[in-house]
């Protein structure tokens, strides 16, 4: 038992050691796009290192994808810089539970029990939303609990769909991506209570660039398929935290994200469309939200400007 326990981390480890950051191919990339993009950090005062504490020092991680022309156009800095994510790679989690409900292993609508110790919130991450915190015993539908993960990004929906969904086959999707190094490792809870094999590993990282080419899959359709790809673009228009880069866009632009914050770590992604531009964004953070909001709001706002410049030429 003990080889075969071995071999099972060997197996969770390995291919976390090789991060895929080449931009792909499909991408365009312009140096006039790149160097406005510098420009919008370093005016907003992010192009610095930051204290993480015992992840040493850090970066932020950045990238934009202009989607307005015959190809997109990618650019950003530090993109393919590894970062904790926070709530962010709850994402990653609905992709693959869609994948298998897509693929008919489990309906939308059947029900789960949650159990402990995966019910962990004891305070709503947006303490204006209606619905209950979810406690052991409570029966509900894995829709509800997408829609609770990604809407709310409550943790406790987040732990239920990880064990729903298994990390080796997260994974699996994620590799077919090319997105190494982004893989789900943890659930949101203490290592104390974690699976063995899981209780050990590292954290979960991603950068900016895997999570704008997810976003990018989202909106070419290219996700799974059509099916899973517009599903999760509901979810994520759905989207209650509008702080964060949301907060600098006009009132006609729909944005669909998902936001993350913990400790030091604040992170928005997502797909930006006012019916005449488009354009997605991802910007991660080794800085605490009441520290960079108005930053990022700020980087969000100028990124708007130029996308929109760049379509009236």
């Amino acid at each position: 038992m003990k080889l075969k326990f071995t071999f099972f981390l060997f197996l969770i480890i390995v291919p976390m050691l090789h991060a895929q950051v080449k931009i792909p191919a499909y991408y365009q990339q312009e140096k006039s796009f790149t160097d406005a993009l510098e420009k919008i950090i370093t005016n907003a005062g992010l192009d610095g290192s930051y204290d993480a504490g015992e992840d040493g020092m850090e970066k932020i991680s950045f990238a934009v994808i202009d989607l307005n022309g015959k190809q997109p156009v990618i650019g950003g800095v530090n993109m393919d810089n590894f970062i904790y994510p926070a709530s962010v790679y709850k994402m990653y989690v609905a992709m693959e539970i869609l994948k298998q409900v897509s693929n008919k292993d489990y309906s939308l609508y059947g029900t789960y029990v949650i159990k402990s110790p995966n019910d962990v919130d004891t305070a709503k991450e947006i303490f204006n939303d209606p619905r209950p915190l979810l406690k052991n015993g409570d029966t509900v539908t894995v829709k509800y609990l997408l829609d609770l993960m990604i809407t709310r990004s409550d943790n406790s929906a987040a732990n239920c769909l990880i064990d729903l969904a298994n990390r080796k086959h997260i994974n699996k999707t994620m590799h077919a991506y090319n997105w190494h190094g982004s893989e789900v490792t943890r659930k949101f809870l203490g290592r104390q209570f974690e699976d063995p094999g899981y209780d050990t590993i590292r954290g979960t990282e991603t950068s900016a660039l895997h999570a704008a080419d997810f976003m990018y899959k989202i909106n070419t359709d290219q996700l799974v398929n059509p099916w899973v790809s517009m599903q999760l673009k509901v979810l994520l228009g759905g989207q209650l935290d509008k702080s964060k880069l949301a907060a600098g866009l006009p009132d006609n632009a729909m944005y669909y994200h998902k936001t993350g914050w913990w400790s030091i770590y604040t992170n928005d992604v997502g797909i930006v469309d006012d019916g005449k531009i488009k354009y997605i964004i991802a910007l991660f953070t080794p800085i605490q939200e009441e520290e960079v909001a108005l930053k990022m709001k700020k980087v969000s706002d100028e990124v708007y400007k130029l996308i929109s410049k760049r379509a009236a030429n």
